[in-house]
């Protein structure tokens, strides 16, 4: 795989997972937080409430690793790698 590519793969992750795992992480801060309200509707019955705080850890989590899958593919793809030794001919 040739430096053009491996620099595509990367901006493309980072713009289809990073960006929104940025997101993510930021919904699941603020609900772990205790800001995150719901209101509900059902045949005619309002109820609304708080979000429970494990909402924003799984929120964090998910978030964590979706801002990671861009950084794992940069340093898949874009690291040096050792040349290859050709070990002597017998």
């Amino acid at each position: 795989m040739n430096r053009t590519t491996a620099i595509i793969m990367t901006v493309a992750t980072a713009l289809l997972c990073g960006c929104p795992g940025l997101f993510v992480c930021l919904g699941g801060v603020l609900t772990a937080a205790g800001l995150g309200t719901y209101t509900s509707e059902l045949m005619g019955t309002t109820s609304s409430g708080g979000t429970p705080a494990w909402y924003g850890v799984a929120g964090i989590c998910g978030g964590l690793i979706l801002i990671a899958i861009p950084v794992i593919v940069g340093f898949v793809t874009l690291r040096k790698k050792a040349p290859a030794i050709m070990p002597p001919a017998a």
